[in-house]
């Protein structure tokens, strides 16, 4: 069942997504050659505590930390480790959720370390602007096909890959709620946007080929081939003059 939100409600869950914005801030200062993904675990954890909300990715469905740290090939879903140190030349996606007054906030933001590969740079400013593209398309009326379509066509006309496994979603007083929002599809397909619905759009692409593997771990997502991956992630309320942005990245740009 999708869940329309009060104006009210999109409020509490842009208090949140604010608030998600300023962590994925916090952590992006500490993102540095020979920093841990678990120390950036740790800023991030007392970071949303000292703010007076929860990690609402620390447990969910068994998951043991409380934000995701997915390095180079990692696409999604990377557990924060002392083993994994960050370099010089990595590209970092940090995704973070929090849960605070009844409502999450989910966004993802992929960090360039230092100089980069051109290409790589490449991959992630297409990965955004896909995302940009995306969300101009959550607007009452349309459907998610059109978003999905959006991302899609961008992406694919670089020649990369669009992770097919991995989805948005609905976000509300759970993580994960209807619609599922793909990164792929046809225009004027998919349930109908509505105003009040609440959805998060997170193009998952991928330099090389789409194909993905489930690392033993049971979480992290790598890319089969081993080429670098980009994730960014927007929360979006609809409304019927157009999307409402609840995710701020010019806070982490700043």
């Amino acid at each position: 069942m999708i869940y329309l939100k009060t104006d009210e409600e999109i409020e509490l869950l842009r208090e949140n997504n604010i608030l998600v914005s300023k962590t994925l801030a916090e952590v992006g200062r500490h993102i540095k050659p020979g920093v841990t993904a678990k120390q950036l675990d740790k800023i991030a954890d007392e970071f949303i505590r000292s703010h007076g909300a929860t990690p609402a990715f620390l447990g969910y469905q068994g998951y043991p930390a409380s934000i995701t740290v997915s390095v180079n090939e990692q696409v999604v879903h990377g557990i924060p480790s002392d083993k994994i140190v960050i370099k010089e030349g990595d590209i970092v996606s940090v995704d973070i959720g929090t849960f605070m007054k009844g409502f999450v906030g989910d966004s993802a933001y992929t960090f360039a370390v230092g100089e980069i590969a051109d290409d790589v740079r490449q991959l992630l400013d297409v990965t955004k602007e896909a995302l940009y593209r995306g969300t101009a398309q959550a607007k009452a009326g349309n459907r998610i096909g059109d978003i999905s379509a959006a991302v899609q066509d961008y992406a694919e006309s670089f020649g990369y890959g669009v992770v097919r496994e991995l989805e948005g979603h609905g976000l509300g007083r759970k993580m994960h709620e209807s619609p599922g929002v793909p990164n792929y599809g046809l225009r004027g397909r998919g349930p109908v946007l509505k105003e009040g619905m609440v959805i998060c759009i997170e193009p998952m692409i991928t330099m090389g080929s789409r194909a993905i593997v489930f690392e033993r771990d049971g979480w992290t997502v790598r890319t089969r081939d081993r080429k670098p991956a980009a994730h960014y992630e927007f929360a979006v309320a609809i409304r019927k003059d157009g999307p409402d942005v609840l995710t701020d990245f010019s806070i982490i740009e700043q």
